[in-house]
């Protein structure tokens, strides 16, 4: 009879569980996200993985949209950020660090719409923040112009990383035909009623979005030479 009862509860005995933490939760989200897409990793799907419930998770994470963020900062430690520190004329330099975190996102499309929305705020964010601060104070910017242009020149990246990410198209395709419909509507656009767009024709889908990138990130940042910030009190 104990030998029976022994071997009856050790069939039942499961091994410990690890302890929840936030970064472990935040790095099963990344690997979540890896296999399945950002669009599986909420809160309940996040909770099967971790064999626990739901409400855990939120003692660690508010919400999806958090959730999300700090899957992007994670991600973010891979951005280049060595240009601030390199030789050379301090814009093509900042470039090439909003380049870098703009091909990040173009790598995962789902986390760029989603970054349009959840802004992060971890370790990694921050880094990149400051390497943008060094650059533009390097480059004599203001510091009220250079507090609102960051924000402007990260927008810009999540934006376009948004924008393009047809071409890596969802299941379906529709992203692709979306772009093809603007296309052919824009090149259909008839001369009478729209000389402006007729006149122009392909240079309005002309260039890559790498160098449409490019050419809109000198745009700003010699801009904020000529556009003073308006006075506004400073938050405490």
């Amino acid at each position: 009879m104990t030998g029976n009862s022994a071997a009856r509860q050790s069939r039942r005995e499961r091994p410990a569980k690890p302890a929840l933490t936030r970064d472990g939760i935040i790095a099963t989200a990344v690997d979540l996200m890896r296999v399945e897409g950002l669009e599986r990793v909420t809160m309940r799907r996040l909770a099967q993985e971790l064999d626990t419930g739901p409400a855990s998770l939120y003692v660690y994470v508010r919400n999806t949209a958090e959730l999300h963020a700090a899957v992007l900062d994670e991600l973010l430690a891979g951005v280049d950020l060595s240009p601030a520190a390199a030789e050379g004329d301090w814009r093509e330099r900042l470039v090439r660090i909003l380049m870098s975190y703009t091909e990040l996102l173009f790598e995962h499309p789902g986390l760029a719409r989603s970054a349009v929305a959840a802004r992060p705020f971890g370790k990694n964010f921050l880094n990149l923040t400051e390497a943008v601060l060094a650059l533009l104070h390097e480059g004599g910017v203001v510091p009220d112009r250079a507090a609102w242009l960051i924000d402007v020149l990260l927008q810009f990246c999540t934006a376009t990383a948004a924008e393009h990410a047809w071409r890596g198209p969802d299941e379906d395709g529709h992203n692709e035909e979306d772009w093809e419909a603007l296309a052919a509507g824009l090149m259909g656009a008839s001369e009478r009623t729209h000389p402006r767009i007729a006149a122009l024709g392909p240079r309005l889908l002309s260039g890559s979005p790498q160098e449409r990138l490019v050419w809109g990130f000198h745009v700003l940042i010699n801009g904020v030479a000529h556009t003073p910030v308006p006075d506004v009190p400073t938050p405490l």
